[in-house]
């Protein structure tokens, strides 16, 4: 998490620390620090806040999950040797070593 807003921030850092989750802070102005993150928002930001003018809230949420099911679903992806998720997916299965605990 980033530092955030300072209300945010404090409940965030409270509810790990009663969660018993150890936050990992990103250090102010280091967007690098969470790159997937970073270039998915990018990447919203680029394909569809700038190119879609709003009337409603119901038409931003119909138009971000038609964006999402396309994004998460048919778009192929660098990082997954330009296979879209849904064809990359049976092959992780199938290829994923199990984990030692």
């Amino acid at each position: 998490m980033d530092n955030g807003p300072e209300l945010t921030a404090h409940a965030l850092v409270d509810w790990c620390r009663y969660s018993g989750v150890d936050p990992a802070y990103i250090d102010p102005a280091s967007p690098w620090q969470n790159g997937v993150c970073e270039s998915f928002n990018g990447r919203f930001r680029d394909e569809f806040l700038v190119c879609e003018q709003f009337d409603t809230l119901l038409k931003v949420q119909v138009l971000a999950e038609d964006w999402r099911t396309e994004y998460n679903t048919y778009r192929p992806h660098g990082s997954l040797d330009g296979l879209t998720p849904e064809a990359f997916r049976p092959r992780w299965i199938t290829n994923r070593q199990p984990t030692l605990s």
